[in-house]
């Protein structure tokens, strides 16, 4: 049973590469090798973030929860491949 266990794996690896992306938007003159990560960061997390960010419009139009909902949906989805696999 070693695919709910990768599957798994992965799960939490994109988990935090999002957390990671996060806390690099909080960085300011994100220029040079900085801003190349939170770009390469950014191709790799913005197609599954959008997907929140189309119902979650950001709280007083600042605070963008939508990543908060992402990593839950996330970390239900890996519960329920250990629960079915």
């Amino acid at each position: 049973m070693m695919l709910p266990w990768i599957l798994g794996q992965l799960i939490n690896v994109y988990t935090f590469i999002i957390f990671i992306y996060v806390l690099m938007s909080w960085i300011p003159n994100r220029g040079g090798v900085i801003g190349d990560i939170e770009t390469a960061l950014g191709k790799i997390c913005d197609p599954y973030l959008d997907l929140f960010r189309r119902f979650i419009k950001p709280i007083g139009g600042m605070v963008d929860i939508s990543p908060i909902v992402a990593i839950i949906v996330l970390q239900l989805l890996e519960m329920l491949i250990y629960w079915v696999l």
